[in-house]
């Protein structure tokens, strides 16, 4: 459920030291902690929880954004925090063979699309139009960090196809994801008719 702006108090969209920004940035923090416990110790239900934790903690700062107010140093590390924990935790993963040669295959193509629209829309926004996320976007990051703790449970280790099939079906929503910003890029254009250079790539 949205939370209502509280009218009564909110911090301006230049505001930096926000509840949110606290939450995030303590997102930010505790993840390298998950990557060690996962290249030091592979599955266990410590690094299980600590992931769970720090995934949730993403709806916390959500709501409190809503409530007192969306600021743009909180649309920048919201999704800065989200990728670190992503990517962060696959590469921990790959490094420890959690997923297989098919599975890096896969954590090399999130990457590849994480890293390429996150230019592209900087691209767009230095030209002041804006390419909001969609909510593809957010499931796609669901299903990662769903593979994500189905690779750290201790149960699943000895049986790594499980979230291995689950990374796949991440990585097809990452490029779906992926391609329906390369659209709205495109109707950007359409609107504006500021033709990026070098559009063929």
């Amino acid at each position: 459920m949205n939370a209502a702006p509280d009218r009564r108090f909110s911090f301006d969209a230049s505001a930096r030291m926000t509840p949110a920004n606290a939450v995030t940035v303590a997102r930010l923090l505790a993840s390298p902690v998950l990557f060690v416990l996962i290249v030091g110790g592979g599955a266990s239900y410590l690094a299980f929880v600590l992931g769970f934790v720090i995934a949730a903690t993403d709806s916390v700062d959500g709501y409190l954004a809503r409530r007192w107010g969306v600021t743009r140093s909180g649309a920048f590390l919201d999704p800065l925090a989200d990728k670190v924990l992503v990517l962060g935790s696959l590469y921990a993963l790959v490094w420890i063979d959690a997923f297989g040669a098919l599975g890096t295959v896969g954590v090399v193509l999130i990457t590849v699309r994480e890293f390429g629209i996150s230019a592209y829309r900087s691209y767009w926004a230095r030209r002041g139009v804006a390419i909001p996320a969609r909510r593809s976007a957010k499931a796609k990051t669901f299903i990662q960090e769903l593979a994500i703790g189905l690779a750290l449970l201790p149960p699943l280790e000895e049986t790594p196809v499980v979230a291995t099939a689950v990374l796949w079906v991440a990585v097809a929503f990452t490029l779906y994801s992926g391609g329906r910003y390369v659209v709205d890029g495109r109707r950007a254009f359409s609107l504006t008719g500021d033709k990026p250079s070098g559009e063929a790539s």
